[in-house]
């Protein structure tokens, strides 16, 4: 008999490396991924893009949080119309630019930049982005993957603060669909097999490595914990959540059954 969990939030990560913002609904079909997820990023300086001809690049080719914890002192909101980001952070200039525009595009840059200069050293950030592009992390696995949906399931999570005798903040991993109700771990055996969520049909295909990005606090954008090492030491692996591709349409909401 298959277990129940339910769908407890849906997030998007407009632009890779920022912070993510909660979706009331999100609209699946076949193979596609979380509308506008990842669908900007902000290339190093030394990056080469082509928009007429994108092609996967490994993370390290953006900015993340990985290796650019300031980037969690800004809270982004993003607007379909005009392309607008919204940038807002204690104590940081509060902007609003669209991404369709160069001035809006240098904006972002300019803002972002303040905050990795040491890293930069006085060149710039470039936001890039390509249509039908996508810079998830697994995108240079396949462009299959690059419309992969990530899971998190919150038991597990409870499992590693259980471990390590601290809280561990959900966001940390970015996960697109955050679910809870279900046994620690459990998403870990429906590797290669089928799951409904709302209905819709996914199959799960990969489990997904943690890397240091996770060690940022998204509150604070302190590097204050060694998630990749502490899965280690008490599970024997660095991973949290899955990787999911869509196989049906529908509609998924906050509050779904989700069955494994």
């Amino acid at each position: 008999m298959g277990m129940t969990g339910t769908l407890h939030a849906l997030t998007r990560y407009v632009v890779k490396g920022l912070s993510g913002e909660a979706m009331a609904s999100l609209p699946v079909r076949p193979g596609q991924g979380v509308k506008l997820d990842r669908s900007y990023a902000l290339a190093l300086p030394d990056t080469p893009f082509d928009p007429a001809h994108p092609v996967p690049q490994p993370k390290t080719k953006f900015a993340m949080l990985a290796r650019h914890a300031a980037l969690a002192r800004y809270r982004s909101r993003f607007e379909e119309a005009g392309e607008m980001l919204h940038l807002n952070g204690p104590g940081l200039p509060a902007i609003a630019a669209s991404l369709a525009t160069p001035d809006g595009r240098a904006a972002v840059e300019d803002a972002l930049g303040a905050l990795i200069p040491e890293e930069l050293q006085g060149r710039r950030l470039r936001v890039v982005a390509a249509p039908g592009h996508r810079f998830t992390d697994v995108s240079v696995v396949s462009a299959a993957m690059m419309e992969a949906i990530s899971l998190i399931n919150l038991a597990s999570v409870r499992a590693l603060a259980a471990a390590i005798g601290r809280p561990v903040d959900p966001r940390r991993f970015r996960g697109n669909l955050l679910v809870d109700g279900l046994p620690p771990w459990a998403e870990f055996d429906r590797l290669d097999q089928e799951i409904a969520i709302g209905g819709v049909a996914f199959r799960v295909v990969r489990r997904t490595k943690r890397c240091p990005a996770t060690e940022v606090d998204p509150e604070t954008a302190v590097r204050d914990m060694r998630v990749p090492a502490e899965l280690v030491a008490h599970f024997g692996h660095a991973d949290m959540g899955v990787y999911l591709v869509a196989l049906g349409d529908g509609v998924l909401r906050p509050g779904a059954a989700v069955v494994l």
